[in-house]
Parts: structure tokens; sequence; C-alpha cells
């Protein structure tokens, strides 16, 4: 890839799993505001696609440096079962909100390690989500694992709960990169976790590695991917490593002079995505591959793809409830979330209280440029109609690609822009060309990730 524009566009920008993108939410919604929006949004979901559901568990025993999400290290189990009392009383609060029942299109079991709760406690929870509810025909049911602690009887469980597909936050298999990161797990183990999902009949794992992580070379990179390839599994999320010490502070375990330069890290990401499609993985959106027969794939290549707060999807639900500390839930017309720290959320939640803490409802002008914004995400593309060109703005949303059109990345002939393929790298730049709250007020203090 030509240097000149790596060094020209890797500027700091959203990754765009919404939009308005979390630090421009400016109208929080009241409480009772919130349960009108959930539940407009029920009466339309539930009949024609059934909900998502997103459980936040966020307890791990060790803590991984690179990681920036909400988590809580402990080594003490006694923490699962109020946990998963205060989440299943959560789950209550919305079923008072709710005039049926509702049907379960997807679930997400994510957060740190969902693993981490013993394979009894998983049943409890799930089995008092399942007992308030109906389960959709054909379930989206996934979770994050970690090979390490992931045993048959996790992964049997969960598999006669309905869940079909998993992933493995794997990131390296190079000794080196994971003791600096402290995601520590040896080839045996993630076989083990394979070879045992495989055989009880889960039929999509999902790999997740990190490019861009202190030590990373392109022998590193590609012994990887080698050692990947053994296993053939059905996804790959390829992640740019989101250097923020500034919000985590487990990232100061290492420095800059430590991390691959902008060229180099671009490097690595162009030899993983020509092995992934050597050995028959196709780009899904950004950052993600998969086999051509897996959903996700079927999805891309449908026009069905969704992008949301877990990343991308092959189901679509307008409403999605998140439960569990920091959980975002989406209502599609408004988002909300949840109370930071455990012991305030389960506070909230025990005094018969929705933990939300902050929200946005979105405008009309939200509305639209999510459109546009989910579109290029997912698809590479999007039209434009009347409404867009309506925007005061319209003009200059154009105007601020054309520096990408001049480029080659990109085309925008009447009403159709589409990305070309040397452009997906830029995705996320394209996008914020479209951000109309960035520009109305940019940052003044480290807000985001790199780009590219």
């Amino acid at each position: 890839m030509n240097k000149e524009l790596i060094r020209k566009y890797n500027v700091p920008g959203p990754r765009y799993t919404s939009y308005p993108t979390v630090p421009y939410w400016d109208k929080s919604p009241s409480i009772e505001e919130w349960k009108n929006l959930v539940k407009e949004s029920f009466d339309i979901s539930n009949q024609s696609e059934g909900i998502s559901l997103y459980l936040h568990l966020p307890f791990c025993e060790s803590l991984c440096t690179f990681c920036g999400c909400n988590k809580r290290i402990t080594v003490n189990h006694a923490v699962e079962e109020p946990y998963i009392d205060v989440l299943l009383k959560e789950w209550d609060l919305y079923l008072d909100v709710f005039d049926e029942k509702p049907i379960l299109k997807e679930i997400h079991l994510g957060g740190r390690t969902p693993t981490f709760f013993s394979p009894e406690n998983l049943k409890k929870l799930l089995g008092g989500i399942h007992e308030k509810a109906t389960v959709a025909e054909k379930p989206a049911y996934g979770f994050e694992a970690h090979p390490g602690n992931t045993k048959r009887e996790h992964l049997q469980v969960l598999y006669d709960f309905g869940f079909r597909r998993f992933s493995l936050g794997i990131q390296s298999f190079n000794p080196k990169v994971q003791k600096i990161i402290n995601r520590i797990q040896t080839f045996e183990q993630i076989e083990d976790c394979v070879k045992t999902a495989r055989e009880i009949g889960y039929t999509s794992i999902n790999f997740d590695f990190i490019y861009g992580l202190p030590f990373q070379t392109i022998d590193t990179i590609k012994d990887t991917i080698e050692k990947s390839n053994q296993f053939k599994p059905e996804r790959i999320a390829y992640y740019s490593y989101a250097h923020v010490p500034w919000v985590s502070a487990s990232q100061r375990a290492y420095s800059e002079v430590d991390l691959p330069s902008n060229e180099e890290k671009r490097a690595l990401y162009e030899l993983g995505k020509q092995m992934f499609e050597d050995n028959g993985y196709i780009e899904i959106g950004m950052d993600h591959f998969a086999l051509k027969t897996d959903d996700l794939a079927v999805a891309f290549n449908s026009k069905k793809l969704h992008r949301n707060f877990m990343g991308y999807a092959s189901e679509h639900t307008r409403l999605m409830i998140g439960l569990g500390v920091s959980s975002i839930s989406d209502s599609w017309t408004c988002f909300g979330q949840n109370i930071k720290v455990v012991e305030e959320y389960k506070a909230a939640v025990l005094a018969d209280e929705f933990p939300i803490f902050r929200g946005h409802v979105l405008n009309s002008e939200d509305l639209l440029l999510r459109k546009h914004i989910l579109d290029i995400m997912c698809h590479f593309e999007t039209e434009f109609d009347d409404e867009f060109w309506n925007l005061p703005e319209s003009q200059m949303i154009k105007d601020k690609v054309q520096p990408m059109i001049d480029d080659q990345l990109m085309t925008w002939e009447g009403n159709k822009l589409e990305v070309f393929e040397n452009g997906r790298a830029f995705v996320r730049n394209i996008c914020m060309s479209f951000d109309l709250r960035l520009y109305r007020k940019k940052p003044d203090t480290k807000l985001f990730s790199q780009t590219i």
C-alpha cells in the first residue's frame, strides 16, 4: 500500500459501532422516555424479527494489557451468582415494559470472559432468560471464550441452550507477544477447545487476532496465521490494535517504541489479508474475514450484513437490549448505556431502577447519517436520495471525500458512492466525512485510536 496514503489518512477516528459515536451523545432520555422508546421498538421488532440480547459478563482472572474494555479482575468466583441474580432482575425490569413474551432472535455473551462463569451458573443465567421468553425458529446465539478456561462442560451447556457459534480470543500465537500482552494460552489448549466444539456440533468458530501489538513482526504474523489455518475457523476477526493508554492504564506496560510503525502495522494487515484470502476467506466489512459458506459471508454477499455495538452481525433486529454493567442498548431511535461500576449497577437494579446513566435520542439527521455510515461500513457503498441532498451540509460532505476520490480510493457518481478494493483500508476515514457531529465539535483531547 502507498506509504504516502497511510501517512495522509492515518488520523484519530471512531470505529463507528454507532452513530452518533458515544462521545457525541448529547440528548440523554429520561428513564420514562427510555422505557417508552424501548416499548415502541419492541412492538415493531418482536412481531417481525424478534429482539437481540447482549449480556455483559465483566469478570476475568487476569488482565490482558491490550484490553480497553470494561472489566473486573478477580479470582473470586463467589461473585458469579450475585451478579447473575442482578442480571435476571434487570431482565425482569424490561419484561415489565413489554406487553407480550419477547421472541429471542439473538443472544451474545460478551464482556471479558463469559467462561469465567461455571457451566452451572451459565445454565442458571440462560435458564432464567429463556423461562420468560420464546426462542426464535433459527436463533443466532454466540459467546466469547478464553481458550485457557473453556471446558467441555461450558461448550455442552451453551450448545444445549442453542449456541452454535463462539469466538476464541487468541490475539497471537507468538510466546513473546503473548507475554507482553499477558494473554497466554498454548496451541494445545486451542486445539482441544476447537476439537471438542466440533465434536459437540458447533458450526461456526471465530478466531480473534490483533495486528499492531508490541513486538509483532511479519514473521510472527505469518506464523500465527499459518497455525490458524490448521484449524480452519469459519470466521476471523483481524482487529487493528487501538493504542489508547489515556483510556486504558494497562497499555502503559509498554511504550510506542515497542509497537510497529504505521507502515509496518499496515503491512501486517496486508500480509494477513492475503494469507486469509489464499486460504478461502473473503473480506467482510472492516477487519473481518469469513469462509464463503459462513452466515457472515452470506449476509455480506446478500447485502444483509449489520453492524452494532458487538461488531458485525449476520442478523439484524430493531431492538437490542444490553443487560449487565456498562452494557449499551439500542432501540434504533435511542441508545442507553448502563452504569459502569459493578457495585453501583447492582445497587440501582436492586432498587428496581433501570441502571441507564447516559444515552442519546437520535434526531432525523442522526438517523439519516447513521444509515449511510452503516451502508459504507457493511457494504462499501451507499445510495443517496432527496433527504440527503436536502441536508445543508450535503455538498460539504461530498467536498470532504473529494481527496479520497482523487486518490482513487472510491467513486461518487450521481447518487451512488462506492468504495474501491484499495479504499477499504480507509473506510473509517470515509465515514468520518459523514460525521457532522465530529466536524461541528472537533475533540480537543484524545478520544479515538488511529484509523489505520
